[in-house]
């Protein structure tokens, strides 16, 4: 979204006008305060400050310029936050002056922006999203409801990791499988089945495959650099065919989808009567004639919140259980220590359930510790000010880009002891949760903007590591230490494992 590959010779090309835009705006902002930073170029201000790996370089300016920071990146303002002092001060006393949002322009292919909960400006629309996934969607009550089909969803999973691993031995093959594929697979059809009461995901089916890999380019092209983000004026010549490319897959999931809406209305029509609701059936309930005022929503608005839980639900759970396995082969010490937990405590003769996991500390301990170290969006969600604003003795415009980089407050040596080790041990009878309230550990964030799926994210992945955990055992393939993991990060929508882990399950029996 602010960091570049080489596209430079773009920005040569308009160099004089934006260079007088830049004297300019920097002559009347001269006398205001504004947050110690890095100087910038001429015209692209600090983009190669911020680099391809944003969380991490935006880390490394601390320690000269302090845990407010302010950048330039091309024509954007941005103010950085890195310290759990000044995330306090943004969610308890700025929160509404910064409860916009800042559009990347992948993002508004064929309107898909003013759909988006997540990303829709703080008005009318969005409040009434949000109190309808609130008291609707992620309802405690629902989702205890829904427990049986992610038991399912997971029962799945670990069968196909069983036959996988079975078969690939058979055929005298080492037995090591990919897990991030399985992870993929079982959360998409997760919130399927949350979402609207079926499978959607099997990639040996042609309409199956089509979804995953539409979804998959997607992913790509929407989280790549994009100049156009720093660069507005550019929106029109989409240089890099960003917005282009991620507006072709778009379309074929909008598509698949809106085929799914088709086939609920003529269930309806036909008479058919569920038992329960799912959030599909909600949302069709406020569908009008597709208009799409406040109240209701449109068909459009419908498919788009709708594809949205996949992309939220999907890649962020799938992403930090991969995460957490690769951390617990890594320390054998802790990932003995939980299967301990699960042993004494559900024994191996039947599965964990998720009415369970309020008895397992460790678990919840080894959880927060792996969205400490990697949190599935490092930067969170980019805000916007809404409103010139006084923000800690600067003066903050309006417009500005408000990042805050969890990534980096998740790993101040001011706030943790020991802060790069994986220590789940440092949870155990720690008052921190994730809920938003203690601003040294912000996962889903804090605030009115803060993840509506919380409780549920948690839940998937406390669940799902737990039974991969009490199923198998892990080893590494040969030649393989736990030293030797390669750890390193991809930065796109969200954070991932640049190499995925490869490891051999072996079945746990009574």
């Amino acid at each position: 979204m602010f960091f570049f590959d080489s596209q430079i010779w773009f920005i040569i090309s308009f160099s004089l006008p934006l260079l007088m835009w830049f004297i300019s705006k920097n002559k009347n902002n001269s006398s205001k305060s504004r947050p110690p930073g890095p100087p910038g170029w001429p015209i692209i201000g600090n983009i190669f400050d911020v680099g391809m790996m944003p969380h991490q370089n935006l880390q490394k300016l601390q320690s000269k310029y302090g845990p407010v920071l302010w950048l330039k990146l091309g024509m954007s303002n941005t103010l950085v936050i890195q310290s759990s002092k000044s995330a306090e001060e943004i969610f308890k006393r700025h929160d509404l002056a910064f409860s916009d949002r800042n559009i990347p322009n992948s993002f508004t292919a064929f309107g898909y922006n003013k759909g988006s909960m997540a990303l829709a400006p703080y008005n009318d629309y969005w409040r009434m999203i949000r109190k309808l996934c609130s008291s609707e969607l992620f309802l405690h009550k629902r989702i205890n409801a829904s427990a049986p089909a992610r038991q399912n969803c997971i029962d799945l999973m670990i069968q196909r990791i069983k036959d996988d691993s079975l078969a690939s031995r058979v055929n005298g093959e080492s037995g090591e499988i990919e897990l991030d594929k399985y992870l993929c697979l079982m959360t998409f059809n997760l919130i399927a089945n949350f979402m609207l009461s079926r499978d959607i995901m099997d990639l040996k089916s042609e309409k199956g495959n089509e979804f995953y890999e539409a979804m998959k380019g997607f992913m790509e092209w929407s989280g790549k650099p994009n100049l156009v983000d720093s660069f507005p004026f550019l929106k029109w010549i989409d240089p890099q065919g960003i917005r282009g490319n991620t507006g072709k897959s778009l379309t074929k999931l909008l598509n698949m989808v809106s085929g799914f809406l088709r086939e609920r209305v003529q269930e309806k029509l036909s008479g058919k009567v569920k038992e329960t609701k799912d959030f599909l059936d909600v949302l069709l309930e406020r569908n009008d004639d597709g208009k799409g005022t406040v109240d209701e929503l449109s068909e459009k608005n419908v498919t788009i919140i709708v594809l949205e839980m996949f992309f939220g639900g999907t890649e962020t759970t799938s992403g930090t259980i991969h995460w957490g396995l690769s951390e617990l082969i890594r320390n054998p010490k802790s990932l003995k220590k939980l299967q301990n937990e699960l042993d004494q405590v559900i024994g191996r003769s039947r599965k964990v359930e998720e009415n369970d996991l309020n008895k397992l500390p460790y678990l919840q301990a080894v959880v927060k510790e792996i969205m400490r170290l990697h949190p599935s969006l490092p930067l969170l969600l980019p805000r916007k000010a809404v409103k010139d604003t006084e923000f800690m003795g600067y003066s903050i415009p309006k417009d500005t880009t408000v990042i805050l980089n969890a990534w980096a407050i998740h790993r101040d040596p001011n706030l943790w002891d020991e802060p790069l080790m994986f220590k789940p041990e440092r949870f155990i009878d720690s008052k921190i949760d994730s809920k938003g309230q203690n601003f040294e550990f912000l996962p889903f964030g804090s605030g009115r903007r803060s993840c509506v799926g919380m409780f549920l994210g948690d839940r998937m992945v406390s669940i799902t590591l737990a039974r991969l955990i009490q199923s198998f055992d892990w080893e590494l393939p040969r030649n393989v230490s736990p030293d030797s993991i390669d750890m390193r990060e991809q930065m796109g929508i969200s954070l991932r494992k640049l190499v995925p882990l490869i490891a051999i399950p072996f079945e746990r029996h009574d």
